[in-house]
């Protein structure tokens, strides 16, 4: 079986470069023609010249998402360049980490305006013109471990990524009956983030030289290069995914995930319900043996994979 997007047309939004580009190259690869966006014109246009180079189709366009208008200039390009609009990837995204009381209101407002509100209006748009023109759309969205268990000065981006993950579950409901899907990937992949991080600093090194990246990476951590999570993307595009919907998908490296939805850990009742005194009397130590951890838990790098810290 091959996996195709022939006769397609897909959006991707922040797809300038890092993942959104590998996942706008990979579209094309599989078949797709691509519109390209991006906040930052010479980025878009590299994505562009790499599709084209690749032997697909692509045109750019120029904008932050956000707005109703920039959501429905991606539709309109599509339909307009391409004669069809089948698959949306939100892929567009910032980062301004702080933690707590360090970030100013303006640095959470500008990641949840590109990420969720920049995620929102693009689905509402591609899901009104699937819906109008009869067309079982595919809609990936792009989450994050840290959206999952939460980071270290990264509240407004782990609200951000949450609240997608959230909507994704609410469109699918929504958008069952017209037969379009929307999923969320959550990547695990060298980015310009990841690069300052010592941790993942040898699975950089032998990527800068062209060299495999260490198993350890690759099969212990879920981690590898942008180009091993588009495939996800692309399987999540076509036509094989049909009546996949509503969840929450991992990729890095050689590992892929269902993540679970939230579900309670511990039930108990007591009759007549629960005031402050019962809870900490009877309930309070059950709950401490329950805790759920928090943030992200990496293992112990072998020796061998260990590098300084600048």
């Amino acid at each position: 079986m091959s996996t195709t997007l022939q006769g397609k047309v897909a959006v991707v939004t922040g797809a300038g470069a890092g993942l959104g580009a590998a996942y706008a190259v990979a579209l094309a690869q599989a078949g797709a023609a691509v519109v390209v966006n991006d906040a930052v014109e010479a980025a878009a246009r590299s994505t562009v010249e790499a599709v084209e180079a690749a032997g697909g189709r692509a045109v750019a366009v120029v904008a932050p998402v956000g707005s109703a208008e920039t959501a429905q200039q991606l539709v309109d390009t599509a339909l307009a360049e391409f004669g069809g609009f089948d698959v949306l990837v939100t892929n567009a995204g910032i980062l301004r980490d702080k933690s707590l009381l360090k970030m100013s209101d303006d640095d959470f407002d500008a990641v949840l305006a590109v990420h969720v509100r920049g995620t929102f209006s693009c689905v509402r748009a591609a899901f009104a013109s699937f819906k109008e023109r009869g067309v079982a759309g595919r809609i990936v969205t792009i989450g994050s471990p840290t959206g999952q268990r939460g980071n270290f000065g990264q509240t407004n981006y782990a609200a951000a990524k949450a609240a997608i993950v959230g909507m994704v579950r609410t469109w699918a409901l929504e958008m069952k009956k017209a037969q379009v899907t929307v999923n969320a990937v959550v990547p695990v992949a060298a980015t310009a983030m990841t690069r300052t991080v010592p941790y993942f600093a040898a699975a950089v090194e032998a990527m800068d030289a062209g060299e495999p990246i260490p198993s350890f990476y690759r099969h212990d951590l879920g981690f590898g290069s942008p180009e091993d999570v588009a495939g996800l993307v692309v399987f999540l595009a076509s036509d094989e995914s049909a009546g996949i919907s509503g969840q929450v998908l991992g990729a890095g490296g050689d590992r892929l995930q269902v993540w679970s939805h939230p579900e309670p850990v511990l039930t108990v009742h007591h009759e007549g319900g629960w005031d402050a005194d019962t809870i900490a009397a009877q309930f309070g130590p059950t709950l401490r043996e329950n805790l759920q951890s928090v943030g992200e838990r990496f293992p112990e790098l072998p020796a061998d994979l260990v590098r300084p810290q600048a």
